[in-house]
């Protein structure tokens, strides 16, 4: 997996940096994208990015604040004119719908794929053979939601040599086992998966964060991520601003993820105030003093999970 930021501003985009959208790219798993948030100009975004729209499978609106959604109505109109075909499914709080409907319906937009919309307020949202994605309310001004991304233990490798043995070689028989299920090979002969496989591998977990205050959900939704996504619109000299308009800090940021014990924190959705690079530096600083395995977001560079 690996995350790909479109957009990493707060409120309104600037000269140097778009409003909030992030994406998940799915390789091996599913070949897919997962968006989470869609700022105005996201569709734009894309076609700078090596991202595909008719990849896109899903999209996560953490609240319904213009810069987290306004982008979503063009985005899910283009996607239709760029070989998007497949099946997609919309989960954001309550209101998402009527946003959605209303907006394509006004506008008289055609969509020539099926477009799923799911209303939520937390729980467990989604789940299949390979994913679970949890989602919390977290605490900001109107009702804004984190997600949870699990990937679920897959099957430990393969021991060549002990199949060697049995005088098998990579093929269907390989297949099988790796999905765990016995093979008989005639004679009385049977083998068991359990036999040849080696420990599962923990799948990764990935949470990305809405706009929040600190609060009582961020660990919990957390607890033992690969990466944590966490907003850290202000410097934490302007603790105080962040508490009124309901944001985090870079420090609040690093502390959530220091509780968690997560392995990576990746900041995002910066005050317009820092207006550029530089001028972000002392954010990284400031949250690498608690968490020194911090990365700024950066829009168009791929990080791996």
């Amino acid at each position: 997996m690996e995350l790909y930021f479109l957009g990493t501003n707060a409120g309104v985009p600037s000269l140097q940096r778009n409003v909030t959208a992030v994406a998940l790219r799915m390789l091996e798993e599913r070949r897919s994208i997962w968006l989470f948030d869609c700022g105005e100009g996201t569709q734009h975004q894309f076609l700078k990015s090596p991202l595909k729209l008719s990849k896109l499978e899903k999209v996560f609106i953490t609240h319904l604040h213009g810069d987290h959604l306004f982008g979503l109505p063009g985005l899910l109109s283009s996607r239709a004119y760029q070989g998007g075909t497949t099946p997609l499914t919309l989960y954001g709080p309550p209101g998402i719908r009527k946003y959605v409907e209303t907006s394509l319906e006004l506008s008289q937009s055609r969509i020539n794929y099926e477009l799923s919309i799911i209303e939520h307020e937390g729980g467990i949202i989604f789940e299949d053979d390979t994913f679970i994605v949890e989602s919390a309310l977290l605490e900001h001004r109107i009702d804004s939601y984190g997600y949870r991304v699990m990937e679920k233990d897959r099957p430990g490798s393969l021991d060549p040599n002990k199949l060697a043995v049995h005088g098998l070689k990579p093929g269907p028989l390989f297949g099988k086992l790796k999905r765990g299920e016995s093979v008989d090979l005639g004679d009385g002969l049977v083998l068991h998966a359990h036999d040849f496989l080696g420990a599962p591998k923990r799948g990764k977990i990935v949470t990305i964060l809405g706009d929040t205050r600190p609060n009582a959900h961020v660990v919990p939704l957390s607890a033992g991520a690969d990466v944590i996504v966490h907003e850290a619109t202000f410097l934490h000299d302007l603790a105080s601003t962040a508490h009124e308009y309901y944001h985090s800090t870079s420090r609040q940021a690093a502390e959530a993820a220091k509780a968690a014990g997560a392995q990576k924190l990746i900041i995002t959705h910066f005050s317009s105030r820092y207006k550029d690079e530089e001028q972000l530096q002392p954010l990284l600083s400031e949250a690498r003093e608690l968490f020194p395995n911090t990365i700024l977001a950066a829009e168009h560079e791929l990080i791996q999970v």
